[in-house]
């Protein structure tokens, strides 16, 4: 048995899913569902073909945000979502008729959309024709969709959501549209809510020359909708549709009051067969022109005016007929829910300020290109700047001189790597190793840098400027700080001493007696290790240091810089910025060494521990409870401690 053709398409539960979805009609679709205050959202799913997993989509509903499910198939959101009665096809005309297909074999569909241009008429013919067998409506193809005042909205109908609450959408009226164009319906559900107390429900059934669905079959179903008391019919030049209502009318199968206009009747004005933008609206045959079908109407009954723009007032008058009859009672007039404004849109079109919550004053990414401190990188490539260049412009925001970027250059050269043995190496190898991903493992290895592995030049950096500064003897300073039990940052190494130099403080001091105009730092924390040497050959001015010193005579040697951002420079951690950015190029070297080496889990050797109990192994044992357990807890013997 077949299923029975329902009157209504849709209502205010109505739910839809949306195929190869596209945003903007998902969010047209429910800021209409929002003013018209729907209950639930009419998308129950959304699908995208391929989807290997059950996503979701976040967007508004109100001003509250809700999250639509995204499946892969059709076959897995109908199953999923099996009250959703509406399918609504955006796959282009390339796949468009199979997918529309697939969605008809399913009871629970009752109506498929589709927007695409383009299909095959065959094709289309062939998704009519099964519709109809199952008792479903198909609207489409070339179609904008339709909507029922109130209830329920197909994607972009209607247009901007200002038109919609501007035709009164939000509410039902007693109106039935039918046409052909999405472009007019729009233009006449604001005529109507104008002229009349609004629409009922509108199709517009696709500009296409063999539609899924004809003027006839919507005309023929409003004439059982007690709602509807009037129907508009809006055709256009091309094709049989308008003279199958006529033909209707004549026969009294549809009873209710029909305005008819069909556009194009200036296609007489031309010597040769005219196509206009639509697939099925052209002239060429004579009972398809738009006067022929004008003609037909009118004889069979409808309200006809002689133009287009008489459209409006005769249908007001035949309103006003039937409002003094009594058939149309009017709609009270009431106020649609608040729909919030979309931000975005307000921003764009300079209707909104507010304060930002995040400051940038270093780079600027919203034109066609980034901008460091104002340079483009373009500009930054043609003119061959260096990496230092690029640090000076994001670092410092100004271009320093050249011999102030090269001395950036040496310092990252020289703090790359040390080795595979010190704490940030070790602890990147482990970590790569364990089959961690490069972030990971850079990661690992930057946790290590502290005040006793690289982090140590911010505060060599204070410690020495403000002994300089303040005029302290270098024996003053170092008694100083050994009687407050404080190390001096910069100074002692583990393994160089006097006797056995690191050439890289000797190639930074070399650059920098050649390049700076001033060395006061280096000249006073050279003094300083004059006097710890005194004390052990290993407490000698490490590289920690000579990059910390020499930079506050780098900045001190720069006009750009005073006193004031000197300090700033040193309390927000700059120098150690150098060394981290550095030290990650060795890190991630490590790390990318033993991925390629294919290097097996590290575990440390016993041999290089000291296992060192602090009992023997004969314990006194008892047994507790704890927590409705029982377990045992082994207390040392005090003997053995003392």
């Amino acid at each position: 048995m077949q299923p029975i053709k329902p009157r209504h398409l849709f209502n205010n539960t109505t739910q839809s899913l949306i195929y190869n979805f596209k945003e903007v009609p998902i969010q047209s679709m429910l800021d209409f569902d929002y003013v018209s205050r729907r209950s639930i959202p009419s998308i129950a799913g959304l699908i995208k073909p391929g989807c290997s997993m059950v996503m979701h989509h976040k967007i508004f509903f109100g001003q509250e945000e809700i999250m639509l499910p995204i499946y892969g198939s059709i076959s897995k959101a109908i199953e999923c979502q099996p009250q959703a009665k509406v399918f609504i096809n955006y796959a282009s005309h390339r796949s468009a008729y199979d997918s529309s297909l697939e969605a008809l074999q399913y009871n629970t569909i009752q109506c498929v959309v589709i927007i695409a241009e383009g299909i095959p008429e065959s094709q289309s013919k062939r998704l009519r024709i099964l519709s109809e067998r199952l008792g479903k409506i198909v609207i489409g193809p070339a179609t904008v969709g339709g909507l029922q005042a109130g209830a329920f909205k197909i994607g972009d109908a209607a247009g901007s959501i200002d038109n919609v609450i501007e035709s009164k959408l939000y509410r039902p009226g007693s109106i039935g549209l039918i046409t052909k164009s999405g472009g007019l319906s729009n233009e006449m559900y604001r005529l109507l809510s104008i002229y009349t107390n609004g629409i009922f429900e509108g199709i517009a059934i696709g500009g296409d020359a063999y539609p899924g669905s004809t003027m006839l079959s919507h005309a023929l179903r409003f004439e059982t909708i007690p709602e509807i008391k009037m129907i508009v019919i809006l055709g256009e030049i091309g094709g049989t549709s308008e003279l199958e209502v006529a033909e209707a009318i004549k026969n009294k199968r549809i009873t209710k009051p029909v305005a008819a206009w069909v556009t194009g009747t200036c296609a007489s004005l031309f010597p040769t067969e005219v196509q206009f933008g639509h697939a099925g609206a052209k002239s060429g045959v004579a009972n398809e022109s738009a006067q022929a079908k004008n003609q037909a109407l009118k004889e069979a009954g409808a309200l006809v005016p002689d133009c287009f723009n008489q459209f409006a007032l005769l249908i007001a008058k035949e309103y006003k007929r039937l409002v003094d009859q009594g058939t149309i009672i009017p709609v009270p007039i009431y106020n649609p829910q608040f729909l919030p404004e979309n931000y975005v849109n307000m921003m764009r079109e300079g209707r909104i300020r507010r304060a930002t919550g995040i400051v940038s004053t270093i780079c600027n990414d919203r034109g066609d290109e980034p901008t460091y401190a104002g340079i483009s990188v373009s500009e930054i490539i043609q003119e061959q700047m260096s990496i230092g260049d690029v640090i000076s412009l994001l670092w410092f925001k100004c271009r320093l001189p050249q011999y102030a970027t090269r001395f950036i250059e040496i310092c990252m050269i020289l703090v790359a790597d040390h080795g595979p043995c010190v704490s940030g190496a070790h602890n990147t190898i482990v970590a790569a190793r364990a089959g961690k991903d490069i972030v990971s493992c850079l990661t690992s290895g930057l946790l290590t840098i502290g005040p006793r592995f690289g982090g140590a030049i911010d505060n060599a950096a204070r410690q020495f400027k403000h002994a300089c500064d303040t005029g302290i003897p270098p024996d003053e300073f170092v008694e100083s700080k050994k009687a407050e039990g404080q190390l001096i940052s910069g100074i002692g190494h583990r393994v160089k001493s006097q006797h056995n130099p690191d050439r890289r403080v000797q190639i930074l001091i070399e650059y920098a007696t050649k390049s700076f105009s001033s060395l006061k730092y280096l000249q006073y924390a050279q003094r300083v290790e004059n006097y710890t040497l005194k004390k052990a050959s290993n407490l000698i001015l490490n590289v920690d240091g000579v990059i910390a010193v020499l930079f506050l005579d780098l900045m001190n040697s720069c006009a750009s810089f005073d006193n004031e951002q000197i300090e700033e420079m040193i309390e927000i951690g700059f120098f150690n910025s150098l060394f981290i950015l550095g030290r990650s190029i060795g890190l991630i070297g490590h790390a990318l060494d033993q991925k390629r080496l294919k290097q097996p889990l590290y575990r440390h050797p016993w041999d290089d521990v000291m296992y060192y109990p602090i009992a023997e192994p004969n314990t006194k044992k008892k047994e507790d409870q704890i927590g409705g357990l029982r377990v045992n807890l082994s207390t040392p013997n005090l003997q053995d401690l003392t």
